[in-house]
């Protein structure tokens, strides 16, 4: 293998690392929107374009 092609190896692999570090952290930090608990807004009575 070529010098160049063993820095490319090594940059494509830092770059994955990185990639996959940031996509668990978003994971972590969020929540699925369909685990989110009724909120006030969306199981009230009158649509919102009603009260106004």
């Amino acid at each position: 293998m070529t010098k160049n092609k063993k820095i490319f190896l090594a940059v494509f692999v830092v770059f994955m690392l990185i990639m996959f570090w940031i996509g668990y952290d978003i994971s972590r930090r969020t929540t699925f929107p369909g685990s989110k608990g009724n909120l006030e807004e969306r199981i009230s009575e009158t649509p919102e374009t009603e009260n106004k």
